[in-house]
């Protein structure tokens, strides 16, 4: 089965040059992939002609304008048609496409989602759901930054949509909802947490398993890890700069005298293969869950061509396995979905 994958060329702080080298790495790594780029055809077709790839495989389309992080996302979205954001959304509407990728402007791309394909019937709020890695694997962040004032039911709806994510995307039979919160206590936390938590416990299709406080987080002492995109965000950003911080030290001392480099270079291939496993470039970025069809993941603004080539075997995974159907079929034989 060919999986149909736009990816937007616009809008990332790499620009087309990062998004032009993951899609044709994307497409050598995946034979049952078709990919199309969105964007200046005069820029993208120039940079395509220093690779080599299957041209049946990659269509170009020529976009006029570009959505910013300047832009009013909700306005820029209606006014700027025929920008590489929303001609890539419109193919995925319409069925002509399976995903969507871009490392634009999250709030162009969330309003996008939500306007163009629109959210699955029943469906409350769409979030954003990255997989971060711990010493335990992969585990699922949601919200991560698309529902700022979330509210208990939308939670209670976010943590079955992430348990059946891990169930059928990581094989995880039974996997374990924690909400994030100050303390492991039930009787702590904010008011949302509070209201929440009495919900999540009396939720039958989850393994609800209580409180993880955010040190807990990189232990993988949860498999979905619950909270609102306020919080769920900082959770989100703090890890990627500590993992830099603590990378970058690491460099540092390794490289500090004679006796270190000779000790860095006893060490090297030990510590590359356990760093690799933290490396969440690889993993792909955060899908919005919940939509009406289709697949819309968003990429790091500062995405290299590694985040691009593996938001490709996402999207074909993630299609391929019909996650989105799975989240609104299991929602539904929950009652969660209704006319």
């Amino acid at each position: 089965m060919s999986v149909n994958i736009v990816i937007d060329t616009l809008g990332g702080d790499n620009g087309a040059p990062a998004a032009v080298k993951g899609a044709v790495n994307g497409l050598q790594q995946n034979k049952d992939v078709k990919l199309i780029l969105t964007g200046r055809k005069k820029e993208l077709d120039q940079l395509l002609s220093e690779y080599t790839y299957d041209k049946d495989r990659l269509e170009v389309i020529d976009c006029a304008e570009e959505i910013t992080c300047h832009d009013a996302p909700v306005e820029a979205i209606k006014t700027k048609k025929d920008s590489s954001l929303v001609v890539g959304l419109n193919l995925v509407k319409e069925g002509k496409a399976d995903a969507f990728i871009s490392a634009g402007s999250s709030g162009a791309v969330l309003a996008g989602g939500s306007l163009i394909i629109g959210r699955a019937k029943g469906v409350k709020r769409t979030p954003l759901a990255p997989l971060l890695p711990t010493t335990e694997g992969m585990k699922l962040l949601i919200d991560c930054g698309a529902n700022v004032d979330a509210k208990p039911e939308v939670l209670v709806q976010f943590a079955k949509m992430g348990s059946i994510y891990m169930q059928n995307v990581m094989g995880i039979k039974k996997p374990r909802v924690a909400i994030v919160n100050i303390g492991t206590e039930e009787e702590k936390g904010n008011a949302l947490v509070k209201e929440t938590f009495p919900l999540l416990k009396a939720c039958k299709s989850i393994n609800f398993v209580g409180s993880i406080e955010s040190r807990e987080i990189p232990f993988g002492k949860a498999d979905v890890i619950l909270t609102e995109a306020f919080v769920g965000n900082v959770v989100l950003k703090l890890y990627e700069g500590l993992s830099k911080m603590i990378l970058k030290e690491i460099k540092k001392a390794m490289m500090s005298t004679v006796k270190s480099k000779i000790g860095a270079l006893m060490i090297k291939k030990s510590l590359k293969k356990t760093l690799s496993n933290f490396n969440a470039s690889n993993k792909g970025g955060a899908p919005l869950l919940g939509l009406k069809h289709g697949l819309l993941v968003k990429v790091h603004g500062n995405s290299k061509d590694e985040e691009f080539s593996s938001a490709v075997l996402q999207c074909k995974n993630f299609v391929n396995t019909n996650v989105s159907g799975k989240i609104i079929e299991g929602l539904a034989e929950e009652g969660t979905v209704t006319e």
